[in-house]
This record gives C-alpha cells, structure tokens and sequence, in this order.
C-alpha cells in the first residue's frame, strides 16, 4: 500500500461527492420537464422525436401501461439486436469481414446489452463489425440506461405522487434521459478519451512490422464513443477482448481517472434526485451515506488483500515492501501503468455499479478481493449500482428496513410519507428474490451437469468461484467476468442469458408496480410516533439490514469458493 494510493482513491470519492448535488439538481429538473440549459437547443428534437413516434408527451401512463410500454421497447430491441448479429457478414461497415454471429452467441449478446449487462463471451474486435458495434451495441447501451433510469424515475414520483393514478410517460422519460443527459455527457467524455489516445475511426485493422520483424494485426475502430455510454450506463462492454486493461480503451492514468468517474456520476446524482424529487435532500443523502460505507469498506478490503500479496508465495519473496521501483503485492493479472490501487479501485467500482468494466483480470485476484467483488454484486446493484437500477435496488431494501422498524416499535411502517403496506412487502419480496434465485440455482446446476463442468478453466474451489461470479455477474446485470470459463458454448450462452433476463425484468416489474400502488395513496404527515427516515439511525439500520439479508443469502455459497481457497492459500497450496 502505498499514500499514492490511498490518495487515489479519496480524490476519486471526493470528485463523485462534489458532482453529485448539481448532476441531481440537473436530473430532477430534466425527468420534472422544468426548463434546463439544453432545452433551447435540444427541445426541438425532443418534440421532433414525439411527432415521429406519434408519442403524446402531455399524456402519462398508468404502471401497467408503464410497464407494458417498456417490455414492448426491450422486446423489439432484443429481436433488432439479434437480426443485426445474425445479419452482420452481409451488411455494410464490416471491414474485418466478419461472419455472421452463432445463434446461440447472439442471442446470449442480444439479452445481454438490452438488459444493460454487457455480459461478453466473445472478444469484440474479433467477432463484431463496426455496425454492429455501433448500431447495435453502442445503442442499446444508450436505451437501457435510459429505460433503467426512467424506472428509477417512475418509482420516485410512486414516492412523490399523492392520489395519483399515473407514474409517467415512459417515451417521454426514455425520450429526455437520452437527449438531455446521455449524449450531452457522452459526447463530451468521448472528446476527452480521444485527447488521451483512444481511437475513433472508421478506418479497418492495420497491419505491421514489429521491431523484431514479426507481424501483427492492430485493431482499432469507432473506440471513443462507444467506451464513453459503455462506462456512464453501467454496461460495461468492451469494444475490445481485454476491455479496459486495453491500451486503446484506457490509455493512461488520466483516462482510467476519467473513466471511474463516468462509471460513478449518475448513479450517485440519482439519489440526490431522489431528495429533490420527493421533497427532502436529507433523504438522498442517507441512501448515498451507505452506499459510500458499503464501497468504503469494498474498496478498503481488496486494495489491503492485494497489496498484501500472495501468502502463498510470501517465502519466495526477499522484499514484499513497495518502494520507488517495486510495485510489492499481487500484481498478477494487472496493468503497470495502473498499479494495484488504480486496479483494486477500478475493479471495486466496476463490481459496485454494475457497469461491469475491467482494467485487470479479476481471475488474478486473490480469494478475499474476489470474495469482495462477489458481494458487491450480490447485495443487488446497491453499492451505487447502474444509473436507475442501483437507486430502485436500495429503495427495495429502504422498503424492507422500514418494514422491519415498523414490526421493532409496533407502528404500520411508513417511508418517506408512504404506509408500507401488505401489497407493497409482497412486491419487494418478490423483486429481492428473483436474483439469489437466478444466481445460486443456475450455479447449481452448472456444478453438476458435464456441459458446465467442461467450461472450467480450473478445478476445485477457484473453479466453483468462476463459475458463481459469472451467474452472479449476469443475475446481477454487471457483466463483468472471473475470466478461466469458457463460457461460449451453448449451455453457458443459453444459461446466463436467463439469469440476466430474469435479474432485469423479473425486478423491473415489481418494482414499477410498487410505483403504481405508491402513488395511489395520500401523503402521511410526518408524527411523533413516525421513524425518522433522514438521519444516522436509519442509515445504519439500512446498512444492517443489506449486510445481513446478503451474508444470509449467499455466505454459503462463497465458504465453498473464495472462502476455501484462501485457506488453501494460507496453507501453501495454490490450488
């Protein structure tokens, strides 16, 4: 460990700090429809876009319309993102020639981008075409942060809303997140990359000389822009095999800077959006109070792990203390130009966000680093999450902690105003579920038929961990990977595209029907008898209640993989 390091990441969470309240501000004024400084240039789109699409803005929607309006956008971006794969050897902007996608493959990569996980069992610049990196993947990494936030947005005015029958206008809200925030940020970060040495170009692969007179094939492409939606909108997915670890996609220590922040930035404003939105900024600032706990205590315990090195390998080491040349720790599987902070943090974020993203190969992480980017997942994207997800997947557990509070103190719980009632439980319940469902049952069944055996990497208990990061990664639509599985056979494109399926709208759908049955009630004034909501007592109530509901749920599953290995590890034996 090093002060460098530490610094690092203090300046990192001081950055998202000081973005959050303003980006929050821009955020409830964009989804309220009050004025903003790109109204004047972009309404004219805006409205272009509603007389195209015959959409009425004016006109909002119950949740089951809500609803119905968003399953029929993802259905038909599914199909286009399917056909676009199966298609992509016989359409235009393909100058690497490449074939068309295997059935199974596409369809794993089409549930994945739509259900904004970037899950990836093929290495980008291998396998896609320029149109389908563009047209298909960048897009759909545009419209499901879209639609996740604009589900953030509905169950926020469920909050807001008194007596109302209406959540929305999921067009409209689709229609403002993406003109009034994503592009403006995207076009803006995708400068930057370009200025730092990422490509952006439609020119083909070129070939060269290496200095020793070997050939290689360097491949480059439309990098920039697609590397600037796929941080912001908790996708993740590469443009290239080695995602960020890749010198085109994350050049320099700047870049990866940059880049964290972007991965960071809206999930963290949303929940001062939601202060604003329902009335009280305090109320947004607990729920960003323990997320930063939750991802203080993440990133703290995979940067000491792999600082620490390898205990296995502690008797080949004459020096294990990092000094001006000697970087010390575990620096297996990572970058130079990075470090160990630069990659625990990034690999913190990534498991924290949901986004999914890797500059180093998580499979090359120490157990109890590995056991941390697991949980990070498993406590459902509430660690900051993806820009949408993350703020519903707390507000689930919100829902829980005052449930539970309500049953402590004999009072009906309330949240922010809200009764919580039977309706309400139930939906949470079934939201909260579906994901450990999706995670450890298809674990399950990986471990025991010969078609999951046969993609391990690696036998034991290292082999068990990467097969239960890579259903949690799609359960939990991170879509980031243990790397040591091949996962581009059949049963694993077919599997994991049902655990993300599931981990997204299998939660959506509860959750905008809670925005439904929330917004019908009145608003209940706040009494003696009422829990306070809005300081340390519940935020450390909320906390509690992650931590054990995630340690009850999965604890098992990790004693069998990152748990074991490290007492093999402890014990000299690597494997």
């Amino acid at each position: 460990m090093t002060t460098i390091g530490w610094l690092q990441i203090v300046v990192f969470a001081a950055v998202v700090g000081l973005l959050t309240r303003p980006l929050g501000g821009y955020l409830a004024d964009v989804y309220s429809g009050r004025r903003t400084p790109l109204r004047p240039l972009l309404g004219p789109v805006e409205a272009a876009v509603y007389r195209m699409a015959g959409v009425k803005p004016d006109t909002e929607q119950s949740w089951y319309a809500y609803t119905l309006s968003f399953l029929l956008f993802h259905a038909v971006g599914l199909v286009a993102l399917y056909a676009l794969l199966r298609l992509q050897a016989s359409l235009p902007l393909n100058p690497g020639k490449m074939p068309e996608v295997a059935p199974d493959l596409a369809l794993n990569t089409a549930v994945s981008f739509v259900t904004n996980t970037s899950w990836q069992s093929y290495g980008g610049e291998t396998t896609l075409s320029y149109a389908s990196q563009m047209a298909g993947i960048a897009v759909q990494s545009f419209l499901s942060v879209a639609s996740g936030m604009a589900v953030a947005v509905a169950l926020i005015r469920g909050f807001a809303r008194r007596r109302a029958a209406t959540i929305g206008n999921f067009w409209v809200d689709l229609t403002r997140g993406t003109l009034y925030v994503l592009l403006p940020i995207c076009v803006v970060a995708a400068l930057v990359l370009v200025a730092q040495g990422v490509p952006q170009t439609m020119a083909p692969s070129v070939d060269v000389t290496t200095l020793d007179g070997g050939h290689q094939t360097i491949a480059r492409g439309p990098v920039a822009s697609q590397e600037a939606i796929k941080l912001m909108s908790g996708d993740g997915g590469g443009f290239f095999n080695a995602n960020s670890a890749h010198p085109f996609e994350n050049p320099t220590p700047l870049s990866n800077f940059v880049e964290l922040v972007l991965i960071f930035g809206l999930g963290a404003a949303l929940t001062n959006c939601f202060g604003r939105m329902v009335g009280s900024e305090r109320q947004g600032w607990v729920l960003l109070g323990v997320m930063a706990v939750l991802f203080g205590l993440g990133v703290g315990g995979v940067y000491l792990s792999e600082a620490g090195g390898n205990p296995a390998l502690a008797a080949l080491q004459s020096d294990r203390t990092a000094g001006a040349t000697q970087p010390a720790g575990n620096m297996e599987g990572k970058e130079v130009r990075f470090g160990i902070a630069g990659s625990a943090l990034f690999a913190d974020v990534s498991t924290a966000s949901s986004d999914g993203a890797v500059n180093s190969m998580h499979d090359s992480f120490l157990p109890l680093s590995g056991a941390i980017l697991l949980a990070n997942m498993m406590v459902d994207e509430v660690i900051v999450g993806a820009p949408g997800s993350g703020l519903y997947g707390m507000l689930l557990f919100c829902i829980v902690a005052v449930f539970l509070a309500g049953l402590m103190i004999g009072r009906t719980p309330e949240y922010v105003g809200k009764k919580i009632g039977a309706t309400e439980i139930k939906l949470t319940i079934l939201a909260l579920i579906f994901v450990p469902l999706a995670t450890l049952g298809l674990t399950a069944v990986a471990s025991v038929v010969p078609s999951g055996l046969a993609g391990l990497g690696n036998a034991g208990p290292h082999g068990y961990s990467e097969m239960l990061y890579a259903y949690t990664s799609a359960a939990a639509t991170n879509g980031s990977a243990f790397a040591g599985l091949n996962a581009n056979s059949p049963f694993y494109n077919l599997t994991l595209a049902l655990g993300m399926f599931i981990g997204r709208f299998f939660v959506i759908v509860p959750v905008l029907a809670i925005a439904g049955s929330l917004a019908a009630q009145r608003i209940v004034p706040q009494s003696a008898g009422s829990l306070p909501t809005h300081g340390r007592l519940f935020a450390g109530f909320l906390l509690g209640v992650i931590i054990i509901v995630g340690g009850l749920t999965y604890l098992p599953a990790l004693a069998l993989g990152p748990v074991v290995e490290h007492l093999q590890l402890l014990g000299g034996t690597l494997y």
